[in-house]
């Protein structure tokens, strides 16, 4: 068994993997764990509530984009399972040829699941997490970049922050364009201003990376569904990173 953790800013996602397959996967709040030993107690505890033993783990494998939590997560690894940690990062083999710096892990996860998956095609990977990111990957497994703009959720947290009168909400794509209360009108807000970025960037990304020529569309993250039925993906893979951290292990560990 194999076990990828993907640390973002707001959420640890994690998942087992057994030949290939992804048998079981977990989140937990990325603020309420900071020490090495509240990590490890949380990662044996949720395994073993999930029938699943945690010394039957033989690799991890992690993606991370909080280096505040690398020492304590690689210490968590060593002292609850007894393995030293692979961490997807600037010089391990990927599949790809980085053209672009300061790439964060999580981009590079997703692009090696994408190029493993879809051989030979250009490929947006737009994940939605606390930042919502496109990656830009050719048709040669060049990496070309990314573009970062606010997640969803961030938005809505930075209007309930910075505004007298307007309440956090529920994320939910609305019954209608214009809102009648502050609660529909933001989630208009948030939604239809996700979706049209999405779609006006893809446009220039083709445009400007691939001249033009088409590209296929990968949703992955955690608000991806809320965008199922808007036409923008080609595909939607929820667990993209993990894929790519699980793989970015096999290829290091040859």
């Amino acid at each position: 068994m194999i076990l990828c953790i993907d640390v973002g800013n707001s959420h640890i996602f994690a998942g087992v993997f057994v030949e290939d397959k992804l048998i079981f996967r977990f989140r937990h709040d990325t603020r309420q764990a900071s020490t090495s030993d509240q990590l490890g107690v949380f990662l044996r505890m949720v395994l073993r509530e999930n029938t699943i033993d945690p010394l039957k783990i033989k690799h991890i494998s992690i993606s991370s984009v909080v280096p505040s939590l690398d020492h304590s997560l690689a210490s968590a690894c060593i002292k609850y399972f007894n393995i030293k940690p692979f961490f997807l990062q600037t010089g391990v083999k990927t599949g790809l040829k980085i053209r672009a710096n300061q790439v964060g892990a999580d981009l590079i996860a997703g692009s090696i699941a994408a190029i493993k998956q879809f051989p030979d095609r250009n490929i947006i990977v737009i994940d939605f997490g606390t930042a919502t990111t496109y990656s830009v990957v050719n048709s040669d497994k060049e990496f070309l970049g990314a573009v970062i703009q606010n997640g969803i959720n961030t938005s809505m947290k930075g209007l309930q922050q910075n505004t007298a009168n307007l309440p956090a909400v529920h994320i939910v794509k609305p019954k209608q364009c214009v809102g009648r209360s502050s609660e529909p009108c933001i989630q208009s807000g948030l939604y239809y201003g996700q979706l049209g970025a999405m779609r006006e960037i893809n446009k220039n990304i083709i445009e400007e990376a691939f001249q033009g020529s088409p590209a296929l569309v990968i949703g992955t993250g955690g608000f991806v569904n809320l965008f199922e039925q808007a036409d923008v993906f080609d595909v939607i893979i929820p667990d993209l990173v993990l894929h790519g951290t699980y793989l970015a292990l096999q290829m290091n560990n040859t």
